[in-house]
């Protein structure tokens, strides 16, 4: 099976959640992470799975006023500075019933909304299959640090996502 990790990041926290997660992955499937701005329109149906990742802006997905003030925010540049997972949502086309989940970083006050779970609402509505709850993982502060253990528990989480997809395809 072939799996694509898409991410949108703006200090770099998602990014290395990222890059976590397809490595867990890549232990079982054969894995391209790929950042949002650089994400094909158009899946491919041998993909197997899509996993999309972003961080939490104002409750839920980034928009373009909300990475505006990220990079206000940002030290060295933001790590995507295009276009968001929200406007690629809005226009990537897959086979439908094309396996996929969602999860998001937030900071660690676990205040309401997740950019997971509107991405997970969103896959459905273009008829993706969402196979697990939408995750998320947590931030000291707005520009980080993760967590400590947030990159363990992300790998832990893919690995278990991995052996679940290999298990239903056989």
């Amino acid at each position: 099976m072939r799996a694509v990790v898409v991410y949108e990041s703006m200090f770099g926290n998602t990014k290395e959640l990222a890059e976590a997660v397809a490595g867990a992955l890549s232990e079982r499937l054969a894995v391209e992470l790929i950042e949002v701005g650089e994400a094909p329109k158009v899946i491919d149906p041998k993909i197997g799975l899509l996993v999309v990742c972003a961080p939490t802006h104002a409750f839920s997905l980034s928009r373009p006023a909300t990475r505006e003030e990220a990079a206000k925010q940002a030290q060295r540049g933001l790590v995507s500075s295009g276009i968001g997972l929200r406007e690629w949502l809005g226009e990537v086309e897959a086979p439908h019933g094309t396996r996929a989940v969602a999860f998001d970083t937030r900071t660690e006050l676990r205040i309401p909304g997740s950019a997971a779970r509107v991405a997970t609402r969103r896959l459905r509505r273009s008829g993706f299959r969402v196979v697990g709850r939408p995750e998320s993982f947590s931030v000291k502060k707005t520009l980080g640090p993760l967590l400590p253990d947030e990159v363990q528990r992300a790998r832990r989480w893919a690995a278990k996502l991995a052996a679940e997809q290999l298990t239903v395809e056989k």
